[in-house]
């Protein structure tokens, strides 16, 4: 890991992280992109290159939890003082559970397919297919969207049940998690702010555990030591501006116009990077 590639992805993650188009996707492409004109083997992957993606992944868990931190206090002091009066009759309260019942589907099912989601870093044919999917199924959530005459405002108990077991599925890099998961909403009848709304909050749970988790599991201190960490903390905070900036105008974006255009460039892009590496 070198300070010229943490910077790169460290702007790709900020910029593909929120946007429907799967962070993990390019980081993957990025990362074998550099390794093919480097003529590195594509199957060489560090453990460093792998803490680096949680590293930048934190850099854009930061960038929501400033972007959102006013919704996120209501939430939770509405989560305790429904705990507290057993009265969950106010919505940011019920948006709160919500938030946690879709965190608990992801995990389920989210963790018996990380193995294959690990493994497909080494496959960037495969991830440039699902990125192809994912472009489908975004072109075909803003169809179905436009037949839904009366759009919600917030999530209720089924649709949270459905964009998190979408964000669970997600894990699989291609599968956008934002994309997924908005979609999903859009599925369901919600507008387009309220389903992005909710897709990064409910994001946080995921990428702050993972962002804990697996350093105290898998991390060894000593290699840790010798890891380049002045390239890992530039990206880390490149990936948190990027993110934060991209956060904003995503959501003025949806504000107005549709998904087709991320659509159309997954679908594009999907294809290219599938052939690239497929002949490479």
């Amino acid at each position: 890991m070198n300070f010229i590639q943490a910077i790169l992805m460290g702007i790709v993650q900020g910029l593909s992280e929120f946007l429907p188009i799967s962070s993990s996707a390019h980081l993957v492409f990025t990362s074998n992109f550099y390794k093919v004109f480097k003529g590195i083997e594509i199957t060489q992957t560090s453990n460093e290159e792998v803490f680096f993606d949680i590293m930048v992944h934190l850099g854009t868990l930061i960038a929501v939890l400033i972007f959102f931190r006013k919704d996120i206090l209501k939430i939770i002091k509405a989560l305790y003082n429904a705990i507290k009066t057993k009265d969950w009759s106010d919505k940011d309260a019920k948006l709160g559970l919500y938030i946690i019942i879709g965190t608990i589907l992801t995990i389920i099912l989210a963790l018996p397919i990380n193995e294959v989601a690990e493994k497909l870093v080494y496959s960037p044919v495969i991830v440039g297919i699902l990125l192809f999917f994912t472009g489908f199924t975004l072109l075909y959530s803003e169809y179905k969207s436009k037949k839904i005459e009366q759009k919600k405002d917030e999530p209720d108990l089924k649709s949270s049940i459905f964009i998190g077991l979408a964000q669970g599925l997600a894990a699989l890099p291609g599968f956008s998690r934002s994309g997924w998961t908005i979609a999903t909403g859009l599925f369901f009848g919600l507008d387009r702010v309220t389903a992005a709304r909710y897709s990064f909050l409910l994001s946080i749970p995921i990428i702050l555990g993972a962002s804990m988790v697996y350093p105290l599991i898998k991390i060894d201190v000593a290699e840790a030591v010798q890891y380049n960490w002045t390239a890992i903390i530039a990206g880390t905070f490149v990936s948190g501006v990027v993110g934060y900036l991209c956060i904003k105008y995503f959501m003025q974006f949806i504000s107005k116009f549709s998904l087709a255009v991320f659509g159309y460039y997954c679908l594009i892009m999907g294809i290219i990077t599938a052939l690239f590496f497929y002949f490479c």
